[in-house]
């Protein structure tokens, strides 16, 4: 079985040799490197090209939203999961249109961190049920401002080209937290069925990832008819 291939960044020692200490039980993962800031981050990706790094948001030198955007830009192919006590929503934005797959607070259980890691390695986008609160609530406020902050996400194709009512389905399940396979039984289709859904969501609203696709599509009220 082939493991996935994980790279810590954390300006705590404590946090990283935590985490890889937990990690040395799954079969599936191991930590092939840790970094102490962003710019030992960028190093160790070009080094290392770990599948998945896990990105604190606050570090000397160079802080991980600097790093995602450079990470993504040079190896796009490295998946990013943002996981910090912050949950600012101002950081989580600027995490997303950084390219981050996923936005995770410190406060999860070890398993349901290893789970959620599982998921991204599947194509799948977490985020902290908090978090995910904060986004809610962020862009009810932001309906009631339509021209603020225009520019924070990708506009649309051309207005003919709009979601299918499936397709608002497997959004709203998403924006709800639900992993592909929780959107498959709860929609009764088949997983690739959701991923295709999915793919075709990312191309018409032009997101680089999948909490982008979700934030913009409660930005513009894509899902009020859910």
């Amino acid at each position: 079985m082939e493991r996935l291939k994980i790279l810590l960044v954390d300006d705590h020692s404590l946090v990283r040799k935590g985490i890889s200490s937990l990690m040395e039980s799954e079969r599936d993962m191991e930590v092939v490197g840790e970094a102490v800031d962003g710019l030992d981050a960028i190093d160790k990706c070009r080094q290392l090209n770990p599948d998945i790094v896990l990105m604190d948001i606050r570090m000397p030198r160079c802080n991980g939203l600097e790093a995602t955007r450079v990470i993504k830009e040079e190896m796009p192919g490295v998946r990013i999961v943002i996981l910090t006590v912050s949950d600012d929503d101002e950081y989580l934005f600027e995490a997303v249109k950084s390219g981050a797959q996923g936005y995770l607070l410190k406060n999860l259980e070890p398993a349901y961190l290893f789970e959620l890691l599982r998921g991204v390695a599947r194509g799948e986008a977490p985020i902290s049920p908090v978090v995910a609160g904060e986004i809610l609530q962020e862009f009810a406020e932001r309906k009631q401002q339509p021209t603020q902050r225009k520019a924070d996400f990708p506009q649309p194709r051309a207005h003919g080209t709009s979601l299918t009512r499936r397709e608002k389905e497997v959004l709203k399940l998403l924006v709800d937290g639900a992993t592909n396979k929780e959107i498959a039984e709860q929609l009764f289709i088949a997983e690739n069925t959701v991923k295709n859904h999915l793919k075709s969501i990312l191309d018409k609203l032009h997101s680089k990832n999948r909490v982008q696709a979700a934030a913009y599509a409660l930005k513009e009220g894509l899902l009020d008819d859910v």
